[in-house]
């Protein structure tokens, strides 16, 4: 299945759940939030929420500084 992630299109199998992709991608650990078609997904909504064919998909990180 196509995704669009980042502006980035990716292939990754059908069904996925933001979780997963996230796990797949291996930055779980890096993200603090997540949107698909610029609707933001809850963190407690990331494992069942399943993503579809040509969705895009921002993982946004949280950097410090002053």
């Amino acid at each position: 299945m196509k995704l669009i992630v980042n502006g980035k299109e990716i292939e990754t199998k059908e069904n996925i759940t933001v979780l997963e992709l996230l796990r797949e991608l291996r930055v779980e650990d890096k993200t603090m939030a997540a949107a698909v078609n610029m609707q933001v997904v809850k963190k407690e909504n990331w494992q069942t929420h399943t993503l579809k064919e040509n969705e895009k998909v921002e993982f946004l990180q949280f950097v410090g500084g002053g």
